[in-house]
C-alpha cells in the first residue's frame, strides 16, 4: 500500500489476563507517521502472521502477533492474537489457517490502525473438510482485543483469505476490501466495497480466471496519477496467468485499465522514478504458458520486472526487468535463488526516492544451501538501479547463515525505531526449523552512511510465545 498522512498517540492499556496486551490509541496530529501504527505510538509496527501455528492443541489453526517499534528497535510483541481470544469471532480448529494474510487498515480514516487477517482454512460448516474461508478486522485500540468478520467465502473451495489488499478504490471515503477467492474449476478476484463493518455487503467479481486461475498477491497505488486508488493484481492458472491494473472510473465503476501476459509471485507499488505517478514492480516474474513473448527472457534465479508509470503515454510502456546479473546489483544469479520472492519498497536513505527491497530467499550463502538473503535496490531518479546484497553472514546482522533459513522470504519497510529512515524487516520462517518456535523476523535499520548498523532478531523465544509458533515471519503485514 502507498504511504498515508495518519494521526497517532502513545497511550497503553493492558488487555486480558491471557496475557494479550496493546495499547490504547487515540488521536494527536502527527507530521510524519508510519504506514502501520497498530499501537498509536508513532512508530512504524509489523504484523506477523502464523497461518501454520498450533492454538489450544489444534493444529494449524494459526494466529496473529504485532511487533512494536520503539526509539532503539522494535522489541514488545503483543503475544497471540487468535480465535480462541473471546472478541475475536470463531474458534481456533485445526487447518483454519488465521493469519493466511494480514494487513493494515484504516477503517474509519481516524489514523488509528486496524488490521484485516484472512483465514483461508476456516469452515463456516460443522463440515471441517470444507475451506470457506473468512477475513477479519482485528480492533486493537480498547481494553479487550475484539473483531469483525467482513467477508466469507461463497463456497466449500473458496479459501479466501490468501491475498487481500485494501484503499478507497471507488472514492467514496470508505476503505474498501479486494481479495482473492477460489472456486472448484476457477477463481476470482473480488471487489468489498467499504465501510469495512459486520453488515452484508454485496461483492462484485473484478475477474474471473481460468481454470484453477488463484490470486498470486496484489498491491495498491496511484498507477494513472489521479490522486486515487487503483488495484494491481498477479495471478496464474493452468493454462493461463498475468498481471493487471483495476481502476475505478468517475461514477465509481470498476473496468479492467491494463493487462500484462507476464505474471509474478510479489507485487510492489511505488513512485520509483518520481513522475508523480505509480510504478508496479513484479517480482519472481514468468511467461504466460500461452505466449510467445515475454518481457524478461533472461530469468535464471529470479527477475524483478519493472513497469513504469506516466502521464503521457501508456502505462508499462517503458519497462525493465532487474536481475542478480544487472549491473552493480549484488550477489550472482544462480538457479533456484529465487530472487523477487518477496519485494517492498520505501526511501531507506532519506533522498526521497524509493528503494526497492528484494526478497531473494533461495539464495546460496557460500556452500550454505537457501541460506538467503536480500538486495536493496537503491532508488536514483531514473528508478532503481544496483544494490547491495544482504544475508545473515554480513557484519552486524544477527544469527548465522544457515541451510533452510530462507531468510528474505519476506520482506516490509518501515520506520520501525522513528529515526526519520525507513527500515527494513525481514524474515526467516526457516530459521531453526523442526524446533517447537521456529523461524524470526529481523530488524535492519537504515543509515544516511554508507555503513552496516546492527541489526536484531526477532524471534518467538525471545517473545516467549507457545510452543507451535512455527515459520514465524512466514507472513508480513505492513
Amino acid at each position: 500500500m502507498r504511504t498515508r498522512t495518519l494521526a497517532a498517540t502513545a497511550a497503553v492499556a493492558a488487555l486480558t489476563a491471557a496475557g494479550l496486551t496493546l495499547p490504547l490509541a487515540g488521536s494527536a496530529a502527527a507530521a510524519s507517521a508510519p504506514r502501520f501504527d497498530f499501537n498509536g505510538d508513532g512508530y512504524a509496527d509489523i504484523a506477523v502472521g502464523m497461518p501454520n501455528a498450533t492454538v489450544d492443541g489444534k493444529a494449524k489453526a494459526g494466529y496473529v502477533s504485532v511487533i512494536f517499534g520503539g526509539p532503539q528497535s522494535p522489541s514488545q510483541s503483543t503475544g497471540v492474537i487468535s480465535q480462541a481470544e473471546a472478541g475475536i469471532p470463531g474458534t481456533p480448529e485445526a487447518g483454519d489457517r488465521f493469519g493466511s494474510s494480514v494487513a493494515p487498515v484504516d477503517v474509519n480514516g481516524d489514523g488509528v490502525f486496524e488490521l484485516v487477517v484472512g483465514a483461508s482454512g476456516e469452515s463456516l460448516t460443522s463440515d471441517q473438510l470444507k475451506d470457506e474461508g473468512t477475513i477479519t478486522v482485528i480492533d486493537g485500540s480498547e481494553w479487550n482485543v475484539k473483531g469483525i468478520t467482513v467477508a466469507r467465502g461463497t463456497s466449500e473451495y473458496s479459501g479466501i483469505g490468501g491475498s487481500i489488499a485494501t484503499g478507497d478504490y471507488d472514492g467514496d471515503g470508505d476503505t474498501d476490501l479486494a481479495y482473492g477467492e477460489n472456486g472448484e474449476e476457477h477463481g476470482t478476484l473480488r471487489f468489498r466495497p467499504g465501510p469495512l463493518t459486520a453488515d452484508p455487503v454485496t461483492t462484485t467479481v473484478l475477474r474471473s480466471y481460468s481454470m484453477s486461475g488463484t490470486t498470486s498477491d496484489l498491491a495498491t497505488g496511484d498507477f494513472d496519477g489521479d490522486g486515487r486508488d487503483d488495484l494491481a493484481a498477479t495471478w496464474r492458472g493452468l493454462e493461463d496467468s498475468g498481471t493487471f491494473i483495476t481502476r475505478w472510473a468517475g461514477q465509481g465503476n470498476p473496468a479492467r485499465w491494463w493487462a500484462d501476459a507476464d505474471r509474478g509471485s510479489a507485487l510492489a507499488a511505488a513512485d520509483f522514478d518520481g513522475d508523480g505517478t505509480d510504478d508496479l514492480a513484479v517480482g519472481l516474474v514468468q511467461p504466460n504458458p500461452e505466449s510467445d513473448t515475454t518481457h524478461c527472457q533472461n530469468r535464471l534465479g529470479g527477475a524483478v520486472l519493472l513497469f513504469e508509470g506516466s502521464r503521457t503515454a501508456a502505462f508499462g510502456t517503458e519497462n525493465q526487468c532487474i536481475t542478480q546479473s544487472s549491473p552493480e546489483v549484488g550477489g550472482a544469479s544462480e538457479e533456484g535463488d529465487d530472487f523477487g520472492a518477496a519485494l517492498s519498497a520505501g526511501d531507506l536513505d532519506g533522498d526521497d526516492r524509493p528503494e526497492l527491497v528484494v526478497g531473494v530467499p533461495g539464495e546460496d550463502v557460500g556452500t550454505v544451501k537457501d541460506a538467503g538473503g536480500f538486495v536493496t535496490l537503491n532508488g536514483t531518479e531514473h528508478g532503481p538501479y544496483g544494490g547491495t546484497a544482504r544475508s545473515q553472514s554480513t557484519p552486524n546482522m544477527p544469527g548465522a547463515a544457515e541451510a533452510g533459513d530462507r531468510f528474505g522470504a519476506q520482506v516490509a519497510v518501515g520506520d520501525y525505531n522513528r529515526d526519520g529512515l525507513r527500515d527494513t524487516a525481514v524474515s526467516a520462517p526457516g530459521e531453526n526449523a523442526g524446533e517447537p518456535k521456529s523461524g524470526g523476523v529481523w530488524f535492519v535499520p537504515s543509515s544516511a552512511e554508507e555503513t552496516y548498523p546492527l541489526g536484531k532478531s526477532l524471534t518467538p523465544f525471545g517473545f516467549a510465545l507457545p510452543n507451535g509458533a512455527v515459520k514465524y515471519g512466514e507472513v508480513l503485514g505492513f
